[in-house]
């Protein structure tokens, strides 16, 4: 009985539900895209769009717009400007990745320079689930919900196009239109996770699951499975962390996810040492 309460007390407030649900989704999204971003060494990619997000974050604060907007444009934007810079072939896109994403977090720290309140960085950089609002939820569920069924349709050409891109332009797919689609819809997770561990800490959520998932599996529907597993009991993880610990929830989920890594890395080095 005392386990069970201390499972379902945590439930009995609105915002740890909506919390539980926001943080579910998020990372269900992360790890379902993440698979193809770690497979196609593009990791460094979504680190380098969550620090894109801060001026627009910031910008949307200071006009008392929407942050998910302001977030959403600003990496979007960094997002098709690395792959249209990256059509020359002077510019590598491995310089645009480490250029544009910093230039862009400075002149968000530039914007912030000119404020008083520095209460609201804290949030941006490193997340707030516990203040999801029943507006914000509908939101993460409808971009949630809008890219996983665009993974879904798209499934066997992003397969082909992760796992062997040459042969896939060599049939005449549409690689180019890929490889946008894979930066456009990871500016939307982004954003997204965000709202979970902030800018700082999207990143993990994009990469640690497919990371423990990879050391188990090196089939893509398995992998994505078992990421977004790990992703959700992170998640649930997290937040239970952050009720009964106090600290804080971005960090806390990124926390739990690490150790599930750490666990699964630990088993596999034990199977291997047994041989």
């Amino acid at each position: 009985m005392a386990l069970l309460h201390y499972l379902t007390d945590p439930f009995q407030y609105a915002f740890i539900q909506r919390a539980v649900i926001a943080a579910v989704i998020i990372g269900l999204l992360c790890a379902a895209l993440g698979t193809f971003v770690v497979l196609r060494r593009m990791a460094v990619v979504g680190h380098a769009l969550t620090h894109s997000a801060l001026p627009g974050l910031v910008i949307a604060y200071l006009l008392g717009g929407s942050l998910f907007a302001g977030a959403l444009i600003a990496t979007v934007l960094t997002a098709l400007g690395i792959g249209f810079l990256a059509r020359d072939e002077s510019v590598y896109e491995d310089t645009l990745v480490g250029m544009i994403p910093n230039i862009m977090f400075a002149f968000g720290i530039l914007l912030i320079s000119t404020t008083r309140s520095f209460r609201d960085l804290f949030s941006m950089l490193f997340g707030n689930i516990l203040g999801v609002t029943q507006g914000d939820l509908h939101l993460i569920m409808l971009i949630a919900a809008v890219s996983l069924i665009v993974l879904f349709l798209f499934y066997k050409e992003l397969k082909l196009f992760t796992v062997d891109p040459d042969y896939a332009q060599t049939i005449g797919m549409p690689v180019k239109a890929l490889h946008y689609g894979i930066l456009l819809f990871l500016s939307f997770t982004v954003v997204v996770g965000i709202q979970a561990v902030g800018t700082v800490l999207t990143n993990a959520l994009l990469v640690i699951p497919v990371a423990a998932a990879r050391l188990l599996t090196d089939r893509l529907g398995r992998m994505i499975a078992l990421s977004c597993f790990f992703a959700v009991l992170s998640a649930i993880g997290g937040i239970y962390l952050s009720y009964y610990f106090g600290s804080a929830s971005g960090a806390s989920i990124v926390i739990f996810c690490s150790l599930i890594f750490a666990v699964v890395w630990l088993y596999k080095f034990i199977q291997k040492s047994m041989w």
